[in-house]
Formats: C-alpha cells, structure tokens, sequence
C-alpha cells in the first residue's frame, strides 16, 4: 500500500483548520501529521519532524518568523525540498504574484471547494504547480489585461507610490518632489493600473509586502487577511 503524503497545516483560524481536516481525513492517500497556527508553530514542526507537504494561510501575523511574502521566502530557504501550497482568502493580483514568484508549489482560494485542496497537495507532492479555478481566473484576467508588453514600475512611480504609502497626499509628494499634482496622480494612477490594482487599500497592501514600506508606517488595517 502506497504511504500516504504527510501533510502540516498552518492557519491561524480554528474554523479552518477543522473545515479542511474535515476534507481530508476520508482522503486514503493524504495525512494530516499536525496542524500550527503561527509560524513559530509551523518552524518548530518542520524542525522537529518531516513532512512531504505543507499547506499554509498566507496571513498569520504573530509569529517569531512573520507571515505572507517574508515567511514563505524564509520557508523556501530553509526547507528548500519542501512543497509549499499557500491557502488565502486573498484575491489582489499584485500579491498573489509576490506569492507566486517566492517558488510556492500551489496557490488556492479558500473560496473554492475543498477537493482543490486535495489536487492541490497531490500536484505539489508530484512536483507541479497547481491554482485552484477562481486563483487560475485572476491570473487569467491580469494577463489579459497587461499583456506582453506589460512593463515594471519605473523609478517615478516607485517613488510616488513609496511616499503615498508612507502618509503624504498627492500635494505634498508634489511639492517634495517638484513635480506638479497633475503629474504625480497621473504617475499613481499608471502605478496602479500596471500592477493591476484598483483600491488604494491595496496599493498599501502591495508596498508592504514588497518591501517599500514597513507595516507599522502603513495604514494600521493595510495589512491583508488571511
């Protein structure tokens, strides 16, 4: 009989973690070693005992070790053998990027139904990639909406946005900046559109997990969920 894949799960909401133990302990070929709900919990497991996969939330704030894009770069580097498949609630194209581009094995919507989970963990155990359908629909759509050609942010508009994350209006980063207001909504906006981004909240969302701005200099809820 073929040996099941040793699953963790980590996610710091309890409702979770018995929804997906519920999906997957009538799973033969798929067993639930242990569950965390930090990435304190989640380090001290892997470093106690082995896994074949580990299935995580994206936001678990908290731990001695972070959450979202920073936990998942460390995971990567400490257990570079390991497959990651990330669980969220998260739909913003710009961070699901992030968390495509750490090396995750799968990305999955806590939206979708439970069976992704269970495709999720045997593509990762096989070594694919694998995104459940309203994840594949976002990437599919971003792509469709940049296209080829689409560009990265230039130097201006990492700096517009940098500055606006931090606290300053459009006025006061013109006025830094010797630039006229016109001209730095223009440059936010362009930001904005290029990373596929639509509300402001995400734009915060976004420069945090990507290192422009710390969480604490943000906005307090700018931080995402789950």
């Amino acid at each position: 009989m073929k040996t099941p894949i040793r699953l963790l799960l980590a996610d710091d909401h309890p409702a979770v973690i018995a929804g997906v133990r519920a999906a997957i302990e009538p799973i033969s070929d798929i067993s639930i070693i242990d569950t965390a709900c930090s990435s304190t919990e989640v380090v001290a497991l892997l470093d106690r005992q082995p896994c074949d996969v580990l299935l995580t939330d994206y936001a678990m704030p908290g731990g001695d070790y972070g959450d979202g894009v920073p936990l998942l770069s460390f995971l990567m580097r400490r257990y570079p053998a390991l497959p990651i498949v990330v669980l969220t609630m998260l739909d913003n194209p710009a961070i699901l990027s992030g968390i495509i581009a750490t090396g995750v094995q799968g990305v999955l919507s806590k939206s979708d139904d439970v069976e992704h989970i269970v495709l999720g963990v045997r593509s990762a155990m096989g070594g694919k990639t694998y995104f459940s359908p309203t994840m594949q629909a976002i990437f599919n759509t971003t792509r469709e909406l940049q296209g080829p050609g689409m560009r990265p942010l230039s130097r201006r508009e990492t700096e517009v946005v940098r500055l606006f994350v931090s606290g300053l209006s459009i006025g006061e980063i013109a006025q830094r900046l010797q630039r006229g207001k016109q001209t730095v909504s223009t440059q936010k906006m362009m930001a904005m559109r290029k990373l596929g981004i639509e509300r402001e909240a995400d734009l915060f969302r976004y420069a945090i997990e990507v290192g422009l701005v710390s969480s604490s200099a943000a906005l307090p809820d700018a931080h995402p969920r789950s």
